[in-house]
């Protein structure tokens, strides 16, 4: 009688023990998936604040060209290149589509800005310096914006990549997200030939 007590006492703890493990488990899955949930949602919202400064960015640029166009009406091919670029990064679909066509647009920039000192009036303009102005502004809360994003990308790969969140993160089918990094170009230094 009194083994049979024991036996029943064993038994309770290891049905007890058994239950703890498997609720423990769950509540480790659950939190994990609304973790993953939450970072890749932090990601989007990195990308969104960046979309909103290049739309920005796109709307100033047509006035900034316009304002230079007075000053260095030969420059046309410079022109062009800017508005083409400026185009293909409003129309770019996807993440790494998005992220080389604003590199792209970026490296035009310079060019374009490069021409200021080959034209000293237009140094002088107070509308190319406002325009210059508001567009440094803007790439600098793009520059701050794209920090926040890659911190974000880095948390949510990481988290999707280490065990044993990686278990939750292919139930959910998650895939590492793209940096926002500057491309070859963008690291060259501009070259303006006359």
């Amino acid at each position: 009688m009194f083994l049979s007590a024991i036996q029943s006492w064993i038994i309770w703890v290891i049905v007890i023990a058994v239950v703890v493990l498997i609720l423990g488990i769950i509540i480790w899955a659950i939190s994990t998936r609304n973790s993953l949930v939450a970072l890749g949602n932090n990601v989007d919202e990195g990308f969104s604040t960046i979309d909103v400064y290049l739309k920005k960015r796109w709307d100033l640029i047509p006035n900034l060209v316009e304002t230079v166009k007075g000053y260095a009406a030969h420059e046309s091919e410079t022109f062009k290149k800017v508005v083409e670029a400026r185009n293909a990064a409003m129309n770019a679909n996807g993440a790494e589509a998005k992220i080389a066509a604003e590199n792209a647009l970026s490296g035009t920039l310079k060019t374009l800005f490069a021409l200021q000192e080959a034209y000293p009036d237009l140094k002088a303009n107070t509308q190319f310096t406002m325009l210059q102005n508001q567009l440094t502004s803007i790439e600098n809360d793009i520059a701050q914006h794209r920090k926040y994003y890659n911190a974000t990308v880095k948390q949510f790969n990481n988290k999707i990549m280490f065990f044993p969140s990686n278990l939750i993160a292919k139930t959910m089918h998650l895939s590492k997200k793209p940096y926002f990094e500057a491309d070859e170009s963008e690291r060259e230094n501009v070259q303006v030939k006359f």
